[in-house]
């Protein structure tokens, strides 16, 4: 691996701890103006300071983001369906491997649709971009999308699913937990950081599926509507900065939650 591509990892996945917070705010790329995400950059803002990379489009970072902000950069490149269709599957590469490097960015967000009609281009998509990455130093996560089946969030099919990433040559997974999520992770040789899927019920929640997801295997979290959609998002990030880089039980991150709940951002 050469010393850019090193690099860029070694911005998002902190080397002290081998871990990773990234804020996911790239929703709008298939779902529009999404609950608190109405505005990007009154919700980024507060946020960026505890976040080790923000995922979002290209669009949002020229217009939302500003270059003095320091917060490493995941870039969504990939898209062309609309939460109006039935199938989310059928994307294609939507930003060039040029214009990320333009932007600075850490690295760049794929999703693929493993088991759909669109199976093969997703995969396709993501073995062209790997070639681009490696010729210019730049790191690939591949999302291990499943559009509206939420059924299909098992062991058995996720780990296919991120097997196939890492054999093509995704340098990062994004994939979901799952019950026995352990054997997703030994059979998955990339690091791997776990969604938060659609905003959960509890806090406690929230917290539980990141301290059982690092236990058996993951490197830390891609979370988005789970922390920006709570609402005190501040003292939600912070409570998962706790469990991820600090080592904190769900109980100590209920702690940091409740003592920063209700501060002034």
């Amino acid at each position: 691996m050469d010393w850019g591509m090193k690099n860029r990892i070694s911005r998002m996945i902190k080397p002290a701890t081998g871990r990773s917070v990234m804020l996911a705010a790239d929703h709008g790329y298939f779902m529009g103006p999404t609950r608190k995400l109405e505005n990007p950059r009154k919700m980024l803002e507060p946020l960026l300071p505890y976040a080790d990379t923000v995922a979002v489009t290209r669009g949002i970072l020229r217009t939302s983001i500003d270059p003095k902000w320091d917060t490493p950069i995941l870039l969504r490149v990939s898209g062309g369906a609309s939460i109006l269709k039935d199938d989310l599957s059928d994307e294609e590469i939507t930003t060039s491997m040029e214009d990320a490097i333009r932007l600075n960015v850490s690295a760049v967000a794929i999703s693929i649709f493993v088991g759909t009609s669109h199976e093969k281009q997703s995969l396709i998509n993501l073995s062209e971009l790997v070639n681009e990455g490696e010729e210019f130093g730049m790191p690939i996560m591949a999302i291990t999308a499943v559009g509206k089946e939420l059924e299909k969030r098992d062991a058995k099919y996720l780990s296919l699913a991120c097997r196939l990433a890492a054999e093509i040559g995704a340098h990062i997974v994004k994939t979901y937990y799952c019950e026995n999520f352990r054997k997703v992770a030994d059979g998955t040789p990339v690091p791997l950081v776990v969604a938060g899927g659609p905003k959960l019920e509890t806090e406690l929640d929230v917290f539980n599926l990141v301290y059982n997801a690092l236990q058996e295997g993951a490197i830390g979290v891609d979370m988005g509507r789970n922390i920006w959609q709570n609402d005190n998002p501040v003292a939600m990030i912070k409570a998962i900065r706790a469990i991820v880089h600090d080592n904190a039980t769900v109980k100590e991150a209920q702690d940091v939650f409740a003592e920063n709940k209700g501060k002034k951002l």
